[in-house]
């Protein structure tokens, strides 16, 4: 992971990070962090217990620097409706009554061939991948404080059809048509809205996704013919956190070395 950055542009920003125990959404939680945010993120499983303390513990050796960061690990399963305003109400608890930035990173994926994905299988997906941004959007808009910031982590997959990833590639979609809605609707307040697509990264989810798509990604990236890293993610999520980026919004960046051009 990165060390904590010199720019503290989110000094005093309260931000919540979705399915932050590892990899990317741990990343971005420790880039929000080392720009001055509190930070609370949430994870599903109890398996992550371990991970989701450790990453608390960074930040916390991270207000040595600053003196202003803080974060807390909030276990909650996200296809369970009512944990959307569970999260909100530990956050303001541990924060103050205000939320700035909220990062819907939590997702999964299905590799299955059309014939075979059963209406559980949709549900699956769609509940964690679409449904609850939505359901997390609407408990912190009481609590998001002027002018808010609601990036959503979605995938180049969103644009490009892969074979057996028809759920995952779909939902993406989804995902970025809420995005362009969600900025229509918010920006009379200043909030803006957008959607962060990375490409293939190392790391553990790219597991789940088969080597041939994988290999084909790498070797067609311009940049480097390489594979992104968490912090090439973490870094275009946090400009999106800041002032910087007050002009943009209901857009859908592709952060994938170039391999997919917008």
């Amino acid at each position: 992971m990165s060390p904590p950055s010199p720019n503290q542009n989110l000094l005093g920003k309260v931000a919540i990070v979705t399915g932050a125990s590892r990899s990317i959404g741990a990343g971005i939680a420790l880039g929000l962090a080392s720009r001055g945010a509190k930070v609370a993120i949430t994870y599903t499983s109890s398996k992550s217990d371990a991970s989701a303390s450790d990453l608390v513990k960074q930040v916390a050796s991270m207000s040595h620097h600053s003196g202003s960061t803080a974060a807390i690990a909030i276990k909650a399963d996200l296809r369970i409706p009512s944990s959307a305003a569970r999260i909100v109400e530990q956050t303001t608890k541990a924060f103050g009554p205000h939320i700035d930035i909220l990062v819907n990173n939590a997702g999964v994926e299905l590799v299955k061939p059309v014939q075979d994905i059963s209406t559980d299988d949709f549900s699956f997906v769609y509940d964690l991948n679409v449904r609850a941004p939505m359901l997390m959007l609407q408990q912190v808009l009481p609590f998001l404080r002027t002018p808010g910031r609601v990036i959503n982590i979605g995938s180049v997959g969103a644009r490009y059809g892969f074979k057996e990833l028809s759920t995952y590639c779909s939902s993406k979609a989804a995902l970025e048509g809420l995005t362009r809605c969600w900025a229509a609707e918010l920006g009379a307040a200043k909030h803006t809205v957008n959607t962060v697509n990375p490409g293939p990264v190392q790391s553990e989810l790219l597991d789940n996704i088969p080597a041939d798509i994988v290999d084909m990604q790498r070797k067609n990236t311009p940049v480097e013919n390489r594979l992104g890293t968490v912090d090439d993610i973490a870094q275009v999520v946090a400009w999106l956190a800041s002032e910087e980026s007050r002009w943009v919004s209901g857009q859908a960046l592709a952060a994938s070395g170039g391999w997919v051009m917008y």
